[in-house]
């Protein structure tokens, strides 16, 4: 079983998986394109419906995808080429997770076409600025193998945000990136951004799972044009989010985990997740949310959960 750095156990992973991994249940948004395929337990494949948010520039990004933070080194290559083939298309990494050769190779080694995928990268707060923004990004597409981002973020809102996102900007319009957005901005840092800002972010990565849901900054990026991401959906296993026995209970109805009743619960909420894991049956678990739906019920028990502070003060 993969482990956590705090020794917890990921979760246990759902007996009779083949039966849900074979999942072909379709829950779309609209008529929009769908990603992926999922490998079943008998090597099979058999397609699932990833399906996709229309963003503010009208690019089109896949509502669940494949985290990378901490995945270095051989192991990221594994996992990278492992998620996609289980179906993944959106792959997210970040100059300071120091892992961008390692997806590239990962991406590289899956085999699939570039444009079949939406790699996501960010730039880190020491490269704050005009000029080296602009160097930044030549040095994270140079590492990971690509002539383009499907979307490319501030990291955190520090240093010379104006100059970031005016180099940004440029490299959008000279199709460099095809969507450009922040992280870890706060709802006032996004509406400062925006009182220069040519380009509105498309999207906005930060800390939402069930113990931090943003219910006070949720409803206004519902009804922006800034797309809400979590980065960390399971909230990284912290406060025993595996064996909650609320999410358990949840789960049981649905022959689920509480790892694919939170995915489902972030889907549900219209918030794009990036889940990750090195664990293959885990990739292809969290792949299979769309032949369920929670009900309003469900919902309201899971907004119960809600704790209302980051599970993760070390960034603060």
């Amino acid at each position: 079983m993969e482990k956590k750095k705090n020794g917890m156990k990921r979760r246990d992973f759902l007996k009779g998986t083949a039966k849900a991994a074979a999942a072909t249940a379709i829950f779309g948004l609209g008529g929009a394109k769908m990603f992926g395929s999922v490998l079943s337990n008998n090597n099979t494949f058999t397609k699932v419906s990833v399906p996709t948010v229309t963003l503010n520039n009208g690019v089109q990004m896949p509502m669940l995808g494949f985290g990378t933070n901490t995945l270095n080194g051989d192991i990221g290559i594994e996992s990278v080429s492992n998620a996609i083939s289980v179906g993944y298309r959106l792959i997210d990494t970040a100059h300071i997770y120091g892992n961008e050769v390692s997806v590239g190779k990962g991406i590289k080694k899956s085999g699939i076409n570039r444009n079949e995928l939406f790699i996501t990268s960010k730039l880190w707060v020491d490269d704050a600025g005009y000029e080296s923004t602009k160097k930044a990004f030549a040095t994270t597409i140079n590492k990971l193998g690509v002539e383009y981002l499907d979307l490319y973020l501030i990291h955190r809102p520090k240093g010379d945000v104006k100059g970031t996102w005016k180099a940004m900007e440029e490299l959008c319009e000279a199709g460099k990136i095809r969507a450009i957005g922040v992280s870890n901005f706060t709802v006032e840092q996004i509406k400062e951004l925006k009182s220069y800002a040519t380009m509105v972010p498309v999207i906005d990565q930060i800390e939402i799972h069930a113990f931090y849901q943003q219910k006070d900054a949720y409803p206004i990026f519902k009804n922006s044009k800034t797309q809400l991401e979590a980065w960390s959906p399971f909230a990284e296993g912290r406060n025993g989010i595996f064996k909650n026995p609320i999410l358990a209970k949840i789960g049981q109805k649905y022959n689920k985990t509480n790892a694919q009743v939170c995915l489902r619960w972030h889907y549900q909420r219209g918030v794009v997740a990036i889940p990750r894991t090195k664990n293959k049956n885990h990739m292809i678990e969290n792949l299979t949310i769309f032949d369920f739906e929670l009900s309003k019920d469900d919902m309201e028990t899971i907004s119960s959960l809600d704790l209302n502070t980051t599970q993760f003060p070390e960034w603060e």
